[in-house]
């Protein structure tokens, strides 16, 4: 295997693609006491092991990786092995910068070729899991050989070429994240879970592919699911959550309507106030009156 190691700032070969951080491959045939200290980065890391085997700690958690498997690393995530070395072995990897929206979520740059909601799905993807390691993933040790090649061959439309590579790096890694994750399998586990994220987060602006992703499925098995699961559409099943915080907010009597309205994702209080007499036969101002205690 060819050995390198391309560094933003310090390699030419990276100048276009300022959202490169690292790139590089080793193979490592000895051990270096404090090789690899944890660190914690603002980039996004993904290792590859080619051969050997690595104890590494990721976000405080033991991990044991053997070749073909990847290691994911978030930004803000803690990296490095308890021993305080590299051990014998080889492994590529890629630290790449990743845009953070104020809701906390990730998402790939401008560079990507993604749309707005696949950056948005794929982000969700990858701050919900739950799975630091990815088992027997040899297509993203394939795609970091191709980044690797354009960058030094540089053939005509290879900066294009980069960044669709990095692109399907992440299109890989979620669609691996979801089949690990087996929803479909044991759905009520996976309904659960959902009910959990969209409650910490009513005021978003959901739509049923990113209800879908975080489960990790198709649309079209999603909406099979949760119709058969919970006799509800994803979108009404969606408002019924949104309704029942609404109800439990309703009882504060510090709470303005247009603060719930807006807290529990309805467009406005007018919105909220529809929904709300549809589903309950009151006003959101009836229920309340009707539902606070009287002296």
């Amino acid at each position: 295997m060819n050995q390198f190691v391309l560094q933003q700032g310090h390699s030419p070969e990276l100048e276009l693609f300022p959202h490169i951080v690292e790139l590089g491959a080793k193979k490592n045939s000895s051990i270096q006491l404090n090789s690899l200290p944890e660190s914690v980065s603002d980039s996004i890391r993904i290792y590859y092991v080619i051969d050997g085997k690595f104890e590494w700690n990721i976000h405080h958690q033991p991990y044991m990786l053997y070749p073909g498997d990847v290691a994911l690393i978030l930004p803000g995530q803690a990296f490095g092995s308890e021993k305080g070395f590299l051990e014998i072995g080889s492994l590529s990897w890629i630290h790449i910068t990743i845009a953070k929206l104020e809701s906390g979520e990730v998402v790939p740059g401008k560079w990507s070729s993604l749309s707005e909601s696949e950056s948005l799905t794929i982000g969700k993807i990858l701050v919900l899991n739950n799975s630091l390691v990815l088992s027997k993933l040899n297509e993203a040790g394939r795609i970091l050989q191709y980044i690797q090649s354009e960058l030094f061959n540089q053939h005509i439309g290879y900066c294009t070429r980069v960044n669709h590579l990095i692109d399907e790096l992440f299109i890989t890694i979620t669609r691996q994240l979801t089949r690990q994750s087996n929803p479909a399998r044991d759905f009520p586990k996976a309904f659960m879970q959902l009910e959990q994220t969209l409650r910490q987060n009513l005021s978003h602006q959901w739509t049923v592919e990113e209800m879908a992703a975080v489960v990790g499925m198709g649309t079209t098995l999603f909406n099979e699911k949760v119709k058969s699961y919970s006799g509800f559409s994803p979108i009404n099943y969606l408002i019924n959550i949104r309704i029942s915080e609404a109800i439990k907010l309703l009882k504060k009597v510090d709470i303005s309507l247009t603060d719930i309205a807006l807290d529990t994702g309805f467009y406005s209080s007018q919105h909220f106030s529809t929904t709300f007499k549809k589903l309950t036969g009151y006003t959101p101002s009836e229920f309340r009156k009707n539902n606070l205690p009287h002296n």
